[in-house]
């Protein structure tokens, strides 16, 4: 059994003011450095880093990452040797007693280079994670997690929320994903599932007259993986009782901003404060910027020229405007001067969101003899290869219709309106992106609301939820629901932030009798709704209230202020893109006798 020290102090607690005080430290030799009769050690533990100075001529068998205790005198650095990098960098520890606790095996990466470490492979770090885990970047990131989990929960508790937690297993109901299965092993044939969220109990905990609940609640999703997804995630999960679409938004607006501004003043980000959140209705966001997640950092935003184009000589114009397509652009600042193959390259990226093609116009400076350009009757000069198929005053209409500079390109895409959502949303990131616009330092917050209640699946010809089938119609809507249900919007909302969903919300249905026609609008039938659903179509008889709420996911959240883009850098324990574990080695097989306690067959 082995005994040591208990610590008396933190590494990073230790200042100045400690010079000349005996303190035990308990931690990790980070970074061992041994120069031909001094002895160095850069000794970590969660607070941070410590350099010990050991008696000249020393010498002990100590690797990096070797459990310690030391305990020694704090003294000041000499001027030449301080570290104005390091929060200890004005003192040193010198030691007069080492335990060595657990000598560490030779490490399988370098724990103490973050130069090296940007050059390991993901799969060997997540294998060895408690070892990844130690780096300070890495354990920076948890730090700055469990301080907004601890933030949200304050918030909330403030404002009369009960936290509630929620059955892991429950039943398979669909809500847009696959669901992760568990046999039932007294009943052969039958599954319980994970939740990929907690929706239908948190309605029901309404139902049962709790009015505020929030969790911070595991989802699992059995669903392809992505930079921004992992098979089982972190929400906030959120419900309000006798509330409008107006008194979450506000809500969810004060938390975000007063967490993550909290965040940010706590653990000194390179972040500027979060300001007021920005709105926008679906149809506004497709029309200006293409999608809706909107990046509103990017200053651009998509213009119609449709109207201008009518009589267009250029027929590619006309034509499509003729068979009710639409054509629009996007101004791209200083890209008069790409070369044709970079043109193209933009051109390509319209082409792989299915438009057929892309025209531009390049605006020269009037003053210039460029080759291919022509004068306008305002003046300015524009260089196209469709120039010659419009007159001046059209060409003149369309840079005042984008708001053009001298310097700019214009790129136009004439096409059905989702088609040139696709092709010039991606566009503008991309410009966005080339252009700087895309600046680390801002959290531009906005919501998106009022989206559609269904969208057409072409492929199975039937409508889906576009968020899930639990989202309330707007009551103006309602009475389009069977006839029309294309224009019905829901009172649904997202969070977007940079260009990122952050979460999703709604005004729930509360009345069976709707429920129950969203249901058969959908594919539903009344056999499976009870099947699937009866317990909350049921609960909705009981004198259900009005009710709705909002998810935010806590893993993208993070992601945002540590300036990640995979998801798997801000969880402690992720899984690799194909869902396996290299740490734990899962999934992994089972054996026979498992197989015949669940009742079921290998393949």
């Amino acid at each position: 059994m082995t005994t040591f020290r208990q610590r008396t102090v933190f590494c990073a607690e230790l200042t100045q003011a400690n010079a000349g005080q005996e303190v035990t430290l308990n931690g990790w030799a980070h970074r061992v450095r041994n120069l031909g009769g001094l002895f160095f050690v850069d000794m970590r533990d969660r607070s941070g880093l410590i350099q010990l100075v050991f008696p000249e001529g020393a010498n002990p068998d100590l690797r990096s990452e070797t459990c310690i205790s030391v305990t020694g005198t704090v003294g000041l650095r000499d001027e030449k040797n301080r570290n104005p990098n390091l929060a200890t960098g004005d003192i040193e520890i010198r030691v007069l007693e080492l335990d060595i606790l657990n000598q560490a095996a030779v490490l399988p990466f370098p724990v103490s280079d973050e130069g090296q470490m940007s050059k390991v492979n993901e799969e060997l770090r997540v294998k060895y994670r408690y070892l990844d885990l130690r780096r300070p970047s890495m354990a920076q990131k948890l730090l700055i997690r469990a301080d907004l989990i601890r933030r949200i929960r304050s918030y909330l508790d403030e404002r009369s929320f009960v936290e509630i937690e929620t059955p892991i297993f429950t039943k398979s109901t669909p809500e847009g994903a696959r669901d992760y299965l568990i046999p039932y092993r007294l009943d052969p044939g039958k599954f319980y599932a994970l939740p990929q969220s907690p929706q239908q109990y948190k309605q029901l905990l309404m139902v049962a007259g709790m009015e505020r609940y929030y969790q911070i609640a595991k989802c699992f999703r059995d669903e392809s993986q992505r930079a921004d997804r992992q098979p089982e995630f972190t929400q906030l999960d959120l419900e309000m009782s006798f509330v409008t679409q107006e008194d979450i938004l506000q809500l969810m607006e004060g938390l975000t901003r007063e967490v993550v501004n909290g965040v940010i003043e706590k653990f000194c980000l390179q972040k500027e404060p979060v300001a007021e959140f920005t709105r926008l209705t679906y149809d506004e966001s497709q029309r200006l910027y293409g999608n809706d997640k909107p990046d509103l950092r990017i200053p651009l935003q998509i213009f119609d020229v449709s109207d201008l184009v009518v009589e267009s000589g250029f027929g590619v114009f006309k034509t499509a405007v003729a068979e009710g397509k639409v054509v629009r652009g996007l101004r791209y600042p200083g890209g008069h001067g790409l070369s044709r193959k970079e043109i193209s390259s933009l051109e390509d990226v319209c082409k792989q969101y299915k438009a057929k093609g892309m025209a531009t116009l390049a605006i020269e400076d009037p003053a210039a003899e460029v080759e291919g350009s022509v004068l306008t009757p305002a003046g300015r000069r524009v260089r196209s290869s469709i120039a010659k198929f419009l007159t001046g005053e059209e060409l003149d209409q369309l840079v005042d219709r984008a708001q053009g500079q001298t310097g700019d390109l214009l790129c136009f895409v004439a096409d059905t309106f989702s088609v040139s959502c696709e092709a010039l949303g991606r566009l503008r990131l991309l410009i966005g992106e080339a252009c700087g616009y895309r600046d680390p330092k801002k959290l531009a917050f906005c919501y998106v609301v009022d989206f559609p209640l269904v969208e057409w699946n072409e492929e199975d010809q039937r409508w889906d939820p576009s968020h899930h089938p639990f989202t309330s119609p707007k009551a103006a809507d309602l009475e389009l629901l069977e006839n029309d249900p294309a224009k019905v919007r829901a009172d649904c909302y997202d969070m977007v932030c940079n260009g990122t969903e952050m979460a999703s919300g709604s005004i729930r249905i509360h009345q069976p009798d709707v429920q129950a026609r969203i249901f058969r609008l959908i594919g539903i039938d009344e056999e499976q709704q009870k099947a699937r659903f009866a317990h909350i179509l049921e609960a909705f008889t009981f004198g259900a209230p009005p009710h709705g709420g909002m998810a935010p996911g806590i893993d993208r959240l993070v992601m945002q202020l540590v300036d990640e883009e995979n998801i798997r850098e801000v969880m402690a324990f992720p899984k690799m893109g194909n869902g396996y574990d290299p740490l734990m080695d899962a999934p992994s097989e089972i054996d026979e006798a498992q197989w015949k306690e669940l009742g079921l067959k290998p393949r």
